[in-house]
Protein backbone atom coordinates (compact mmCIF):
# COMPACT_ATOMS: atom_id res chain seq x y z
CA UNK A 1 0.00 0.00 0.00
CA UNK A 2 1.35 3.39 -1.11
CA UNK A 3 1.23 6.30 1.14
CA UNK A 4 0.94 10.05 0.52
CA UNK A 5 3.61 11.47 1.32
CA UNK A 6 4.00 14.64 3.00
CA UNK A 7 5.34 18.39 2.35
CA UNK A 8 8.91 18.66 2.90
CA UNK A 9 8.90 21.52 5.57
CA UNK A 10 12.30 22.07 5.14
CA UNK A 11 11.53 24.11 1.43
CA UNK A 12 11.73 27.78 1.37
CA UNK A 13 8.48 29.26 0.09
CA UNK A 14 7.78 32.93 -0.23
CA UNK A 15 4.53 34.53 -1.07
CA UNK A 16 2.48 38.06 0.40
CA UNK A 17 -0.23 38.56 2.25
CA UNK A 18 -2.65 39.40 -0.61
CA UNK A 19 -2.07 36.03 -2.02
CA UNK A 20 -2.90 34.50 1.52
CA UNK A 21 -6.02 36.32 1.50
CA UNK A 22 -9.00 35.68 -0.81
CA UNK A 23 -10.40 38.00 -3.34
CA UNK A 24 -13.76 37.88 -1.68
CA UNK A 25 -12.68 38.04 2.00
CA UNK A 26 -14.47 41.07 3.97
CA UNK A 27 -10.98 42.15 4.90
CA UNK A 28 -10.27 43.34 1.78
CA UNK A 29 -13.70 45.47 2.19
CA UNK A 30 -12.83 46.95 5.38
CA UNK A 31 -10.08 47.85 3.89
CA UNK A 32 -11.15 50.02 1.28
CA UNK A 33 -13.64 51.77 2.90
CA UNK A 34 -11.44 53.17 5.71
CA UNK A 35 -8.95 53.58 3.29
CA UNK A 36 -11.57 55.93 1.66
CA UNK A 37 -12.30 57.81 4.96
CA UNK A 38 -11.29 61.30 5.40
CA UNK A 39 -9.54 60.81 9.10
CA UNK A 40 -9.18 64.45 9.60
CA UNK A 41 -13.24 65.03 8.83
CA UNK A 42 -14.08 62.39 11.24
CA UNK A 43 -12.04 64.28 14.03
CA UNK A 44 -9.06 62.24 14.12
CA UNK A 45 -6.61 65.60 14.00
CA UNK A 46 -4.67 67.89 16.66
CA UNK A 47 -3.64 64.35 18.31
CA UNK A 48 -0.23 65.76 20.77
CA UNK A 49 1.78 62.54 20.66
CA UNK A 50 4.91 62.22 23.69
CA UNK A 51 8.20 61.57 22.75
CA UNK A 52 8.64 58.72 24.49
CA UNK A 53 7.50 54.99 24.91
CA UNK A 54 6.43 53.56 21.89
CA UNK A 55 4.64 55.57 19.29
CA UNK A 56 0.87 54.73 18.94
CA UNK A 57 -0.70 52.82 16.01
CA UNK A 58 -2.63 54.89 13.11
CA UNK A 59 -6.25 55.61 13.97
CA UNK A 60 -7.12 54.05 10.76
CA UNK A 61 -5.53 50.66 11.70
CA UNK A 62 -7.63 50.66 14.68
CA UNK A 63 -10.68 51.45 13.17
CA UNK A 64 -10.17 48.89 10.60
CA UNK A 65 -9.11 46.22 13.42
CA UNK A 66 -12.20 47.54 15.18
CA UNK A 67 -14.85 46.82 12.01
CA UNK A 68 -13.34 43.12 11.88
CA UNK A 69 -13.67 42.39 15.34
CA UNK A 70 -17.85 43.78 15.08
CA UNK A 71 -18.36 42.04 12.01
CA UNK A 72 -16.98 39.10 13.53
CA UNK A 73 -18.75 39.80 16.84
CA UNK A 74 -15.44 39.41 18.64
CA UNK A 75 -16.14 42.19 21.38
CA UNK A 76 -13.17 41.87 23.64
CA UNK A 77 -10.05 43.80 22.89
CA UNK A 78 -8.39 40.85 24.39
CA UNK A 79 -10.16 38.06 22.22
CA UNK A 80 -9.67 40.42 18.90
CA UNK A 81 -5.94 40.87 19.89
CA UNK A 82 -5.60 36.96 20.17
CA UNK A 83 -6.87 36.85 16.73
CA UNK A 84 -4.96 39.63 15.09
CA UNK A 85 -1.96 37.05 16.06
CA UNK A 86 -3.46 34.05 15.00
CA UNK A 87 -5.40 35.22 11.97
CA UNK A 88 -3.29 36.09 8.67
CA UNK A 89 -5.63 37.87 7.36
CA UNK A 90 -5.76 40.69 10.15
Amino acid sequence: MQFIPGNNRHQTYFSTLDEQVTADNSVRLIDAFIDKLDMQRLGFTGIVHKSEGRPPYAPSVLLKLYLYGYLNKIRSSRKLEKEAYRNIEL
